[in-house]
């Protein structure tokens, strides 16, 4: 592997790579090389509000690790696809996520192209889990299902996305940023919850009774961070593609 200057671009072109986005920390996988250059100062994030996140070197060194090894299996491993399909509004990562046979189709917002990077990730654990593939990748979570396994695919999609913003000044997006916020703050549990009730209605119901008064308190941390409702509360705007696996 061979590293460019903190810039993100997408490998050259072949059949393959024309349908997937690549390029998470300007990884330009050219073969067999081995020269990896030092990976630069994290930067502290922040949003609109002024909430701000500071990661430590050491542990996006240690997240450096496996984003390299999946991108280069999204990149090269020629048994799946990973196909990004557009759209023109605010999406999370699960919005309009379908497999069929070996591809993934996830959805990427025309406002933030770069986002695709992670979430083809998103697409890739689940399509692993499919092809009973996911002990390469997030083996603590291998035997996982439903929520348990969102729980832990949303946990990399955050730390990616930390990956992705703090050392290489990623474009900032909303629903990727909620989701990294969460997971700093000890709301991601929060955040899958409130905003997916009906997909996971036993967990949900089990975790407020559990947990009196958490839901209104991610609430008021939301808003003070974002400055909106958090999903789930707020009011929705257009309808979502329903998650779908065949």
């Amino acid at each position: 592997m061979a590293f460019e200057p903190p810039t993100f671009h997408a490998l050259r072109p072949s059949s393959k790579l024309t349908a997937r986005r690549v390029g998470v920390a300007a990884v330009v996988i050219l073969g067999a090389c081995t020269t990896v250059a030092p990976l630069p100062a994290p930067r502290s994030i922040i949003v609109r509000s002024g909430a701000r996140i500071q990661a430590e070197r050491a542990r996006l060194s240690e997240i450096d690790l496996w984003v390299r090894d999946q991108q280069e299996n999204i990149t090269l491993d020629p048994s799946f696809w990973i196909i990004e399909n557009p759209t023109p509004v605010e999406t999370y990562p699960w919005d309009g996520l379908r497999i069929s046979s070996d591809t993934a189709f996830v959805m990427v917002p025309a406002v933030a192209p770069e986002s695709g990077s992670i979430i083809a990730f998103y697409g890739h654990y689940h399509l692993m889990k499919k092809m009973d593939r996911l002990d390469e990748f997030l083996p603590e979570a291998a035997d996982a299902e439903g929520y348990e396994l969102e729980k832990a695919i949303l946990t990399r999609v955050a730390d990616a996305w930390l990956y992705g913003r703090a050392l290489f000044d990623m474009t900032p997006y909303g629903p990727l940023d909620e989701i990294m916020y969460a997971r700093e703050h000890g709301f991601l549990e929060a955040l899958i919850l409130t905003a997916r009730p009906g997909e996971f209605s036993e967990e949900s119901r089990a975790w407020r009774e559990a947990n009196p008064g958490r839901q209104q308190e991610y609430r008021q941390w939301f808003l003070e961070t974002f400055e909106r409702e958090p999903l789930g509360m707020r009011e929705p705007v257009g309808v979502r593609e329903p998650v779908g696996m065949r």
